[in-house]
């Protein structure tokens, strides 16, 4: 399985939140609950601004 983890900062409280870049599913910020990346079957749709890719594989 070929994918990054990536840092994302929220676009709402400006939390960082390390995911997986192909998420399969919703992610929602843990301090807030704003919806930070969405599957969309490959890449997800990442809805915050990545800030670093943290480990690539």
């Amino acid at each position: 399985m070929a994918g990054s983890f990536i840092r994302v900062q929220c676009p709402d409280c400006e939390n960082e939140q390390t995911l997986f870049e192909k998420a399969a599913s919703e992610v929602t910020c843990a301090v807030c609950g704003t919806t930070l990346a969405s599957p969309t079957g490959g890449k997800a749709e990442i809805e915050g601004e990545v800030l670093e890719v943290v480990e690539q594989r």
